[in-house]
This record gives C-alpha cells, sequence and structure tokens, in this order.
C-alpha cells in the first residue's frame, strides 16, 4: 500500500521544503486539492523537487473541459516521468455555477462522459487514433497536428474518482481506474453503501475489485502530545461539520445513525453560525470518521480499516502533521504491512 500526504502549503515557495519534509517521513506521494489555490500548478515544483508520485486529490472536472484536462495531465505526466494521477471529482450545483461561473448538468452521466473524453483525447495523442468522440455534453472531433502533444512519458496517467453517493460511486467502477474515498466515510459507510456500488459498477465494466485501484483518503488527528492531539481533533471536528451539512454527503451520516444531524448543520451554514457546527460533532462520530489518537494508536485504526483494501492511503487532514508523528505512524504501518 502507497501512503500519501497532502502537500498543504500556502505558497508556492514552500513547496521543495514540503516534499522533501514529506519523503524524508517515508511517504510515496503528495496530492494538491482544489481549495484556496489551483491543483495542478503546485505539482510541477512537487515533481521537479522530489521523486514523489503526484496527483490531484481532486480537481473539479466541471470547472473545466476534458480538453484543459487532458492538456495539464498530459503535461505533468510528461514532466514528472510518469509518477501523476489524475483526480477528478463534480462538486456540488452552488459551486460550479455561483464559484466557477459553469453550467450544471446530472453529475453522474456528465462525469461518465468526461472520462471516456478524457480516453479519447489521449488515445489520439498516445496511439493516434482518429479523435472523434461526440456526447451529450461534450464533442472533441478536432486536433490538427500542430496542436498534438504526442505521447506521454508512462502513457495516459491513471484517472480516480472521487465520490460519496452511490450513483458517483458506481460510476466510478464504471469508468475509471481507481476511486478516491472521499475523506468523510466510516468503516459502516463504506462496507454498506460505498463498496456494493462500487462493485455494480466494476461488475457494468466486467472488472473486479483486483482490477481496480481504491485510494483511501483518511483524515488523522495525531500528534507529539496530548494537546497536539486534542488541538488536531479539534480541527477535524470543523472539517466534519462542513462536509456532514451538505445534503449529498447524509448517506454516511446515516449509516451511523446520526441522519438528523445534517439538516441542523445545513441549518447552521445558512445562518452563517459557522462556530457552532464543531460542537455538534461528538467524540463517537469523531472515532468513526477520522483516525485519532497517538501515532501507535492511528497507525493501529488504518491498517485495520484499510490494509486488506486500499492500494493508496492518504492522510488527508486539512493540515499538515509534525513531522516526527507522521513520521511514527508512516513507519509502524510499513511494519504492519510486512508482517502482513
Amino acid at each position: 500500500m502507497k501512503i500519501d500526504a497532502g502537500l498543504l502549503v500556502t505558497d508556492m515557495k514552500q513547496i521543495p521544503a514540503r516534499v522533501r519534509e514529506l519523503g524524508e517521513c517515508g511517504f510515496d506521494g503528495c496530492f494538491t486539492f482544489e481549495g484556496p489555490h489551483e491543483p495542478f500548478m503546485p505539482l510541477v515544483l512537487a515533481a521537479e523537487h522530489s521523486q514523489l508520485e503526484i496527483g490531484t486529490g481532486v480537481a473539479i472536472a466541471f470547472a473545466r473541459t476534458p480538453m484543459t484536462v487532458a492538456h495539464l495531465a498530459h503535461d505533468l505526466q510528461q514532466f514528472s516521468g510518469g509518477r501523476f494521477w489524475l483526480g477528478l471529482g463534480s462538486q456540488i450545483k452552488p459551486h460550479i455555477e455561483a464559484r466557477f461561473s459553469m453550467p450544471w448538468s446530472k453529475p453522474v452521466g456528465r462525469m461518465k462522459e468526461f472520462v471516456r473524453a478524457l480516453r479519447a483525447i489521449w488515445a489520439n495523442w498516445n496511439q493516434n487514433e482518429k479523435l472523434d468522440f461526440r456526447g451529450e455534453h461534450y464533442t472533441h472531433t478536432l486536433m490538427p497536428p500542430i496542436f498534438n502533444p504526442g505521447p506521454a512519458s508512462g502513457g495516459p496517467p491513471p484517472i480516480y474518482l472521487g465520490g460519496v453517493g452511490p450513483k458517483m460511486t458506481e460510476a466510478a467502477g464504471e469508468v475509471a481506474d481507481g476511486m478516491l474515498l472521499h475523506p468523510f466515510h466510516t468503516e459502516r459507510s463504506l462496507q454498506t453503501v460505498m463498496l456494493p456500488n462500487l462493485r455494480r459498477g466494476l461488475e457494468t465494466s466486467g472488472r473486479e475489485l483486483s482490477d481496480f485501484a481504491v485510494c483511501a483518503q483518511a483524515m488523522v488527528a495525531t500528534g507529539k502530545d496530548e494537546a497536539g492531539i486534542e488541538a488536531a481533533k479539534a480541527m477535524i471536528r470543523n472539517q466534519i461539520a462542513f462536509y456532514a451539512s451538505t445534503p449529498a454527503y447524509r448517506s454516511v451520516l446515516d449509516a451511523e445513525g446520526y441522519g438528523e444531524l445534517q439538516p441542523e448543520l445545513r441549518r447552521l451554514t445558512k445562518e452563517g453560525r459557522w462556530h457552532e457546527m464543531a460542537g455538534l460533532i461528538d467524540d463517537t462520530l469523531l472515532g468513526r470518521v477520522a483516525a485519532v489518537g497517538a501515532p501507535r494508536e492511528v497507525a493501529s485504526t488504518l491498517h485495520a480499516r484499510y490494509g486488506s483494501l486500499a492500494q493508496r492511503l492518504a492522510f488527508a487532514s486539512p493540515f499538515p502533521l509534525p513531522q516526527e508523528s507522521a513520521a511514527e505512524v508512516v513507519s509502524i504501518l510499513r511494519s504492519r504491512e510486512e508482517r502482513g
């Protein structure tokens, strides 16, 4: 199992030091996400200053077109010597329309078409197949030689879809190379909601789970001492509350018997009472969503949840973990994996 960490820098000048730190901690890769900063550009520096694998976890597909994403992913794959993976997500309607000023449509069918369009474009560049993609949402039929970058080092990058709901999870199994398990999940929601739908999609595409990459994104709250752990728990509560306020993610809460929490959190967001939301995330829900505690305890939790399932494990906390604590968790995970 490969282990990744978020790049999590506020200034691109920090990237060389950050990737050096991640390498020293024993991480295999790093990833960006569609947050305060654009997710593709920082990976250029990460690739230049390290041998880490690099990926977007996730970039918002519907804020872009398949052609723009195809070029970005191709260039990162080429520049990194084949170390890039492309993680895509759909976002929700208000963000697509009001933040990105892009049209919204049924996300599952559109995402499947987006992925198929990417593959058609890359087949043109890498295998010289004629570009003739015609779909409901996207059409790509023109590729003069002057705009064709040619084959990428290592071929097209793998495509991982992020998702929580049953339909997007099924879509990942149908069209993607892997799935990024959204950080907002629990072991129960994974086993009862996500994996059954993922297997349904894989069956549609004639594949099995062994043909597919499961990339688990997990929120981690740990630290060098009790004060550090408590501070991390407070930040994770805020993140869980934000995710749990989203109607599309209610299935996770329903699986744990917390379904009625979603509309209450949603109400607080509409009233602008953001500071009150974390107080509704109790210790039980916190522990079911995140891996919490001292480094050894966190490593034990992560190994039990994902050791036999995931090909990649991403530390998806919204803040950098203390280097010493992160290195200890990674080291313990490696030793447990070696012991089987």
